[in-house]
């Protein structure tokens, strides 16, 4: 019998997990491990971010439903991975041996690589649960205090359409508060036009994107590297086709949410 290993529990890791069970069948073991008790449907996250849903209604206990497949589960951050020896480390010291080992725990976020980036400086996420109720938070300040927002993606990242999502549900939220007057919305995004995604476009996204921000009122900035921000303030490069810098721009916020670099 083999025992199979599989790190991390997103939208990834169980699919893994339940199609590998259900290919080797009940001769081999199939165990789980995540650092959180709960499945976490990252793709409602941007919804967390201005309160249309509460964390309850986009999270599952995994051990319910793994269970139910015959599938182990371990809540544990795993810190190191041994592969000579085929064995794994947890946080509090335990050791767990596999002999295949599915790697799915997702990217790593490199807000490290912007200055004054991330939910422990200046600009907020959607990209974790976490993030999500901080953001949550901000927006709310935003609420009380109206202001500029920016929104958007910082250089190097690979996912752009949970900023785009972002914008349109923060436009409305803020309609239905009766203070989206108040608050101009820029979008800051280092694709090289509206709608590319990282993909080079999707069908029609460049002018169905760019049609649906300017009925919003939102205007945008594209080809942008952010070089720092600061409490309240975002510096911007914006590079023409040589990446060569054309124009800088320094924009005021109240609140930003960029979806960062992965690694």
């Amino acid at each position: 019998m083999a025992k199979i290993v599989v790190l991390g529990a997103g939208t990834g890791g169980m699919p893994a997990a339940y199609e590998t069970k259900e290919m080797l069948g009940a001769e081999h073991e199939v165990v789980v491990i995540n650092e959180h008790p709960e499945f976490r449907f990252v793709p409602s996250n941007p919804w967390i971010g201005v309160g249309w849903r509460k964390p309850h209604a986009v999270t599952l206990p995994l051990a319910k439903y793994l269970r139910k497949k015959d599938i182990g589960f371990i809540c544990a951050r795993v810190t190191a991975i041994n592969a000579k020896q085929n064995t794994l480390t947890t946080d509090n010291g335990e050791s767990i041996s596999y002999d295949y080992l599915i790697i799915a725990t997702g990217p790593k976020l490199a807000f490290a690589n912007i200055e004054g980036a991330g939910p422990e400086h200046h600009t907020q996420s959607v990209c974790t649960l976490d993030h999500a109720q901080q953001c949550y938070t901000d927006f709310q300040a935003l609420v009380q205090h109206p202001g500029p927002v920016v929104v958007g993606a910082f250089q190097g990242a690979s996912c752009f359409g949970p900023a785009y999502e972002y914008a349109f549900i923060l436009d409305k939220t803020l309609r239905d508060a009766n203070i989206r007057d108040q608050v101009p919305i820029q979008f800051v995004t280092s694709e090289p036009y509206i709608g590319h995604l990282g993909l080079g476009g999707v069908g029609d996204s460049k002018s169905l994107l760019e049609s649906e921000l300017r009925m919003r009122g939102i205007t945008w900035i594209c080809n942008a590297m952010v070089d720092k921000v600061e409490a309240g303030m975002m510096h911007i490069s914006e590079l023409n086709r040589k990446a060569q810098v054309e124009f800088t721009h320094d924009l005021p916020f109240k609140h930003a949410m960029l979806i960062p670099p992965f690694v």
